[in-house]
């Protein structure tokens, strides 16, 4: 049988990761004394990986496919192909940055002022390359953690360090100065197990069903009833992806006389408690919210 070696960041994002294949229609298992996860599809072969280090097995071709950061790509100059990227709507995968900071009191205020200065991070080939595209001679060391403490205690003159919002950063009495790359996770595939026409489609199906679940993170399903007389009323107050699903009910005109109709539509969740009592007042009765898996 078929088999493909799918790479789950292991990490911060894994339990997240796992939760969203688990909407996509995977069931995925870990174990603190395991890093090959369980999975419920006898085709996929799990392994957990550092992200910092996923695109490397995935180009070797010890994993078929994986996900990782885009900038762990870069720095890792690995020749995969990229399948999609996962732009994330929770809070826990919102895109990240790799800034530039240095001491809050520092005199540097642009990149350039760092000539013949020192910088750490984890990121050392893509900085060094960063700094030499611009001609600007630095020297760049590798930094394990607490790489905010190092800047702000005086021991480089400034970080390369990556932030969703800053707030660490400046909570460290740092300032930034320069966002240099944005970066979100990636499904990645090793380019020969791509020519392989089983594991493609293995690895599209994936591909398919995660941005599914993504598309539906911060949507709703709605449904209600409605009397005819309402009807144009309540569908002008109901945002839909394309048109909102319209029914009669059955035997709706036995209901006093009246004929009544069935209405279904997906919604961005934040609106749906603006919404509901506008429905109620234009005639809506019945209503339902539920929540969606994928929205393909």
């Amino acid at each position: 049988m078929s088999e493909l070696k799918l790479g789950l960041p292991k990490g911060s994002l894994e339990v997240a990761t796992i939760e969203l294949f688990k909407r996509s229609g995977w069931k995925i298992s870990t174990s603190s004394r395991s890093y090959f996860p369980s999975v419920d599809d006898e085709t996929l072969r799990c392994s957990l990986a550092r992200p910092q280090e996923m695109s490397r097995y995935v180009e070797m071709g010890t994993l078929d496919a994986g996900i990782t950061g885009k900038d762990w790509i870069q720095e890792n100059e690995s020749d995969v192909l990229v399948v999609t990227e996962m732009v994330y709507s929770k809070v826990s995968f919102r895109p990240t940055r790799w800034v530039l900071a240095v001491p809050h009191d520092s005199p540097v205020t642009k990149i350039e002022d760092l000539k013949g200065k020192r910088i750490a991070t984890e990121m050392v080939k893509f900085t060094k390359r960063y700094f030499a595209e611009r001609n600007i001679p630095v020297e760049v060391e590798f930094s394990w953690g607490a790489t905010e403490a190092k800047a702000a205690e005086g021991l480089v003159d400034a970080i390369v360090e990556v932030t969703e919002t800053g707030t660490t950063i400046r909570t460290h009495g740092l300032k930034i100065i320069a966002d240099l790359l944005e970066s979100c996770p990636q499904l990645i595939a090793n380019k020969e197990a791509w020519k392989d026409s089983w594991k493609r489609a293995k690895i599209e199906q994936i591909k398919l069903l995660l941005q599914g679940a993504l598309s539906a993170e911060s949507k709703v399903g709605i449904k209600l009833n409605v009397a005819e007389g309402d009807l144009d009323q309540v569908v002008q107050l109901i945002p839909s992806i394309t048109a909102p699903t319209i029914a009669t009910l059955y035997q709706s005109a036995a209901l006093k006389g009246v004929k009544w109709y069935s209405v279904e539509s997906v919604i961005a969740e934040s609106v749906v408690r603006d919404l509901i009592p506008q429905l109620i007042e234009a005639g809506a009765v019945g209503i339902i919210e539920y929540p969606l898996n994928k929205i393909i």
